[in-house]
């Protein structure tokens, strides 16, 4: 009888995707809730539409530039954070040689491993330095070493994301005079793309691609539906 070979699906994000998704989400919603907004409030304008495109594209470069610079310092800090406690692992394996080798024989023991079994990786993981910090890293710790440009892929990808996601709800108003069109175009093309992005995303992540379009779409809904509102509501 022949065997079906089994095969594992496992989805290990990379940093990268994490990054789109948090540029493009935003970069979907909050200019879409802005340009909402504001044709709420300036609807009776000479100029509406004109207005709207010069608030989003301002909206859009600001909250580019400040996403983009958030992910670059979170990527540092994670840098810096796995720099330093990699420097304290190399002083501690000299300072605290035995502490350290009974926290090396744990992981295993954790594992499941007796005394005789582990005893030989123990002896060959603390007899190389290198080796034995970066063990003690992933498994005490549970860091993995940042690559060295991630700060800078990370500030780049979040803030292109945003941009791409920014112009989509404020292209019917840079396109079309008439802002109520404007507006009406905005809000079928951002929940589109919303539904979209949703749907590769819960693809990408494991979510039912359907649950992950929904959830985008809700959520970009409300958001651009309050500002709506509040705008019309204080004018």
């Amino acid at each position: 009888m022949p065997v079906t070979p089994h095969t594992e699906h496992h989805f290990t994000a990379s940093e990268s995707v994490r990054d789109v998704v948090i540029g493009m989400s935003d970069g979907l919603t909050v200019p879409f809730a802005l340009a909402a907004g504001i044709s709420g409030a300036i609807a009776s304008n000479p100029h509406p539409s004109t207005l709207v495109v010069t608030a989003g594209l301002a909206e859009i470069a600001a909250g580019s530039i400040a996403m983009g610079l958030g992910g670059y310092l979170a990527a540092k800090t994670d840098q810096e954070h796995y720099a330093s406690e990699r420097d304290r692992e190399v002083r501690e394996i000299v300072e605290l040689r035995d502490v350290e080798i009974d926290e090396v024989a744990k992981v295993f023991r954790d594992y499941g491993l007796t005394e005789a079994e582990m005893a030989p990786a123990v002896r060959a993981i603390t007899g190389n330095e290198k080796s034995w910090v970066d063990f003690m890293m992933r498994f005490e710790l549970g860091l993995e070493e940042p690559q060295p440009k991630r700060a800078r892929i990370s500030a780049l990808t979040i803030a292109v994301s945003y941009i791409i996601g920014g112009l989509i709800p404020l292209a019917p108003y840079i396109l079309l005079s008439d802002v109520q069109r404007g507006l009406y175009f905005s809000v079928g093309f951002t929940l589109l793309a919303l539904a979209i992005f949703g749907w590769v995303k819960g693809r990408f992540t494991g979510i039912h691609p359907i649950k992950g379009g929904l959830q985008t779409v809700i959520t970009g809904g409300l958001a651009a539906g309050a500002a709506f509102l509040i705008a019309k509501l204080i004018s």
